[in-house]
């Protein structure tokens, strides 16, 4: 039976690139010799990163000025090093808490100085995204996480400010198109919508760099990494071989233009089935969802055993929601193909069928 893989993360690649990266486990461009087991020095691999990094600014149309980096931490480690490369001395920082991890990217940022939170929909379980509120003049940056994974909110609207902007794209870079020399740093887990876990983009104005008058250990700053083209201690080589074969399929496909289109239609599909069905209902608010992350519920419990069994029936898998929001979530990153949509909503009709 195919399986239908709604995982959030690690999340489902292209079968074009899985095939790619299996064959170079074992024997890297004929060389005889397997990716994983080449020096990172290697002008075989060093050709993998330059390819790599020049895709993300084609794909993102980046202007100059801008480095990317491919590091190792998680987005986690971001939430500590974007504080480290950007919240000055005596400084503050403005964030805004639309879900758990916006909530840990406050709580690390803490741990270096006055974080300002202006606005958090956590009064309403992160059911939707704040609007309206105010950004202190002040604020060395503003820091925001574009779509919330857990709770399938996304932000339509990005901060509008004179400091700096960054953002955390985890779950929705190359997804939709937007104008991406707004932000002065970027970051994101490769594992939502780009390669497997262990590497972690990072695309970073170099100009606002330098500036916070504190010392930055080695491994946390980014002048370093740049310094060292993202090889300042051995790198991840096979997350990053991925992410660079997942580039190369993006740019086949026609780009972020074209990838958004894919996706708008997926979701579509799917946000219609939920508001059609009288035994379904979302759970972020209508004007804030996700296009990646697609959170529902059961208008009645009583029948979960029933639709539990109809998905799994269905060759559906990781469709169950977190635990603070329950229900499903349906995961619908730039590789899923519109069939499984499909069958997705295929079984939520066959659960309105069974008691009509």
């Amino acid at each position: 039976m195919k399986k239908h893989n709604f995982s959030a993360g690690p999340c489902i690649l292209p079968q074009e690139v899985l095939k790619k990266a299996a064959d170079a486990v074992l024997n890297f461009n004929g060389i005889d010799l397997s990716l994983i087991e080449i020096s990172h020095r290697s002008k075989e691999f060093v050709n993998v990163m330059e390819n790599a990094r020049g895709l993300v600014k084609e794909l993102l149309s980046l202007p100059d000025g801008y480095s990317v980096l491919f590091l190792q931490g998680g987005a986690s480690l971001e939430f500590l090093m974007t504080a480290y490369n950007l919240l000055k001395i005596d400084g503050k920082a403005a964030y805004l808490d639309t879900g758990a991890w916006a909530a840990k990217s406050i709580k690390e940022a803490k741990l270096l100085g006055e974080i300002d939170v202006i606005a958090s929909s956590k009064d309403k379980t992160y059911n939707y995204i704040p609007k309206n509120y105010t950004i202190p003049a002040d604020a060395n940056y503003v820091h925001c996480t574009s779509n919330n994974t857990i709770y399938g909110t996304q932000i339509k609207e990005f901060p509008k400010t004179n400091s700096l902007l960054v953002c955390d794209m985890s779950s929705d870079i190359f997804s939709r198109q937007i104008d991406f020399a707004q932000f002065d740093l970027i970051y994101a887990g490769a594992q939502k919508n780009m390669g497997p876990a262990g590497t972690t983009l990072v695309i970073v104005k170099d100009e606002i760099l330098g500036k916070t008058g504190r010392t930055i250990p080695s491994m946390l700053d980014y002048q370093v990494h740049i310094s060292k083209d993202s090889m300042f201690n051995t790198p991840p080589v096979f997350p990053i071989y991925v992410s660079m074969l997942t580039l190369e399929w993006m740019k086949e496909l026609g780009g972020i233009a074209a990838i958004e289109k894919m996706n708008e239609e997926k979701a579509a599909i799917l946000y219609a089935e939920i508001d059609r069905n009288p035994h379904f209902k979302g759970f972020a608010v209508k004007e804030d969802r996700s296009l990646m992350n697609v959170t529902f519920n059961l208008t009645n419990e009583d029948d979960k055993e029933a639709f539990d069994k109809l998905w799994n029936a269905a060759g559906i898998s990781g469709i169950k929601g977190h635990r603070s929001v329950g229900g499903y979530r349906a995961s619908i990153y730039n590789a899923m193909p519109i069939e499984s949509i499909k069958v997705l909503v295929e079984t939520m009709q066959k659960l309105e069928k069974q008691f009509s």
